[in-house]
This record gives structure tokens, C-alpha cells and sequence, in this order.
């Protein structure tokens, strides 16, 4: 799975979180999880993190004594199947 289309037009390390968050969104990632598959410096991720949170884009919470991030219901999943408005036809279309 990945960030939803309407996702995919921020910052690439912002997507690179959104789709690695995208295949753990149950059971959460935490930042060291992030940076092992979004491979940035970071300050990078940090900044990244800040602003998909500011957005509400993604959530933190403790568990077992660990931070785990996960993203917002509706962020990530596949492109609604019966979506047949021009604009859903354009994006099955583009590769994104």
C-alpha cells in the first residue's frame, strides 16, 4: 500500500514516511524503523515527521516504552475502485 494520490504531491521524504508507515499502519513504526527504510539524514525525517504531524497526517503514541507513529485513518490505502470522476480516471492513468 502507499499514501493515497492526494498524499503524493508533498515533500518526497514526507511521501518516502507516508508509504513506509503505509505497510505498518496497524502495529506503527518508530523513528529508527523510519529512518532504516526512508533512508535520510535525520533532520530530514525530523522535519518530515513535524510536518505530517502539524497536517494531521500521522499520530504518535507510547507503547511498551516505545514511540510508534502511525498515520491517520484514510491517509493511506488504495484509490477508491468506483471512483469514475475525471479526476479518478486521470489518476489511474498516472503512474504515481
Amino acid at each position: 500500500m502507499q499514501a493515497k494520490p492526494e498524499y503524493r504531491d508533498r515533500d518526497e521524504v514526507e511521501v518516502a514516511v507516508l508509504d513506509a508507515l503505509a505497510d505498518r499502519r496497524e502495529e506503527g513504526m518508530t523513528v529508527f524503523e523510519l529512518r532504516s527504510r526512508v533512508e535520510v539524514d535525520i533532520d530530514a525525517l525530523e522535519a518530515a515527521l513535524a510536518e505530517l504531524k502539524e497536517d494531521g497526517l500521522i499520530e504518535a503514541h507510547q507503547e511498551d516504552h516505545r514511540t510508534l507513529i502511525v498515520p491517520e485513518d484514510g491517509v493511506v490505502g488504495p484509490v477508491d475502485p468506483d471512483d469514475d470522476s475525471f479526476i479518478g480516471q486521470i489518476r489511474e492513468k498516472l503512474p504515481f
